[in-house]
């Protein structure tokens, strides 16, 4: 059962935006804290962005005044809206979905490069 959707990685030139999407079973969404995670080959998975049921957000210092993350509720979707992009930011991204009442998923990752 698939849990999240991800969409919207792809290539772009430094300095553009790309925005990711990530749709969400109702249910699990509703009572999940969600984020936005990223991995390069050889390293961990790193936190980008968290934003929590109630809206609150918080980001990598890396990230900060760059990306957006945000949620609609209404449409079961959380967003990472990437801005002004760097060769550093390319790495596959991971949708994760948190809660003590439903458990904790991840998507299946969406490839973001950032290439002149």
């Amino acid at each position: 059962q698939v849990h999240l959707v991800e969409s919207g990685g792809g290539l772009v030139q430094p300095g553009g935006s790309l925005r990711l999407s990530c749709a969400a079973a109702r249910t699990l969404f509703s009572f999940s804290d969600m984020g936005w995670y990223r991995q390069t080959p050889g390293k961990q998975r790193e936190l980008v962005a968290l934003i929590s049921t109630g809206g609150s957000t918080n980001y990598a210092d890396s990230v900060k005044g760059r990306f957006t993350i945000s949620r609609d509720n209404a449409k079961n979707t959380v967003y990472l809206q990437m801005d002004y992009l760097k060769p550093e930011d390319t790495a596959v991204y991971y949708c994760n979905s948190r809660s003590k009442l439903v458990g904790d998923y991840w998507g299946q990752g969406t490839q973001v490069t950032v290439s002149s």
